[in-house]
């Protein structure tokens, strides 16, 4: 009791395909990857460090655009 099996996975899969269609199921898996991926790298600390290079890159290229 508790575990699913092979019936109850494919009933939750059919609901699911019901529910948001075949064409959408794609775009909310690759979502819930992306979500997963940032979460992953929040955790690590990851994320503030590419953000704030980015940033870094964005104020370059500003200053080297003011410079012209």
């Amino acid at each position: 009791m508790g575990f699913l099996g092979v019936p109850e996975i494919w009933i939750i899969v059919g609901v699911v395909v019901l529910l948001f269609g075949g064409s959408r199921i794609p775009k909310l898996a690759r979502s819930m990857g992306l979500g997963i991926t940032e979460f992953k790298k929040g955790l690590k600390g990851e994320g503030a460090s590419d953000e704030q290079k980015r940033l870094e890159g964005e104020t370059q290229k500003e200053e080297e655009a003011s410079k012209e």
